[in-house]
């Protein structure tokens, strides 16, 4: 298995408490994995500082075959409510690296718009985000992720909002992007539905440790 992220023997505590003693896992490179575990084990919280380790190079206990600027991570809570005016094609289109530069704006307006037709936006692109439904403000958030060219993309809670209809049509949508642009997801969620049926492996956290699970989804 080529891994795109490896972890050994990784300590990790918060204030008065011990959230992990010695975790180690693999993240095997083009795979969806989910990272599962009851409320306040630590899921988000281990996330951010294998992010942080990214960023000021520290490998002791993380070994990550990217680089800093090849991951995207998508937050479960965004300050967007009914009110952001910004519409939707110009949202996903501040993830586009090297945007302000004249000698790239075609190709990049040709890159947005394929993405906005990956994600299913191209019919309400005009419209402001704050004024779509959760589903399209979950798919608005991959396509700026998407923008970036990421070769890791982690989703935090994407779907808790979400109806089981459009639960359903955002794995879906990633299960094709993580084809079409040779990514590998982290996917923290609580369903085990969705981990079932897509995921192909599952991180299960616990007793300050975890265990990867082969799943095995269709690819």
């Amino acid at each position: 298995m080529k891994s795109i992220l490896s972890v050994h023997n990784l300590d990790l505590s918060i204030p008065n408490r011990k959230l992990f003693s010695n975790l180690s896992f693999e993240i095997a490179q083009g795979s969806l994995t989910c990272i599962t575990g009851e409320n306040g084990v630590g899921k988000t919280t281990l996330v951010k500082h294998l992010l942080q380790d990214l960023a000021n190079n520290y490998t002791v206990h993380t070994v990550f075959n990217v680089k800093r600027d090849e991951v995207q991570y998508v937050p479960q809570l965004r300050n967007i409510d009914d009110e952001y005016p910004l519409c939707i094609k110009d949202f996903v289109a501040f993830g586009l690296k090297k945007r302000n530069f004249f000698w790239n704006r075609k190709p990049l307006n040709e890159k947005l718009e394929q993405i906005l037709t990956e994600t299913k936006l191209t019919r309400i692109k005009d419209q402001p985000l704050g004024k779509a439904s959760g589903g399209e403000k979950q798919r608005a958030y991959l396509a700026q992720a998407l923008c970036a060219d990421p070769k890791l993309l982690i989703l935090d809670e994407a779907t808790a909002s979400l109806d089981t209809t459009n639960k359903h049509e955002l794995l879906q949508m990633l299960r094709e992007v993580m084809q079409q642009h040779g990514l590998t997801i982290l996917f923290i969620t609580h369903d085990p539905e969705l981990i079932e049926q897509y995921a192909d492996y599952e991180l299960h956290l616990e007793d300050q440790t975890g265990v990867l699970l082969e799943k095995g989804a269709k690819k």
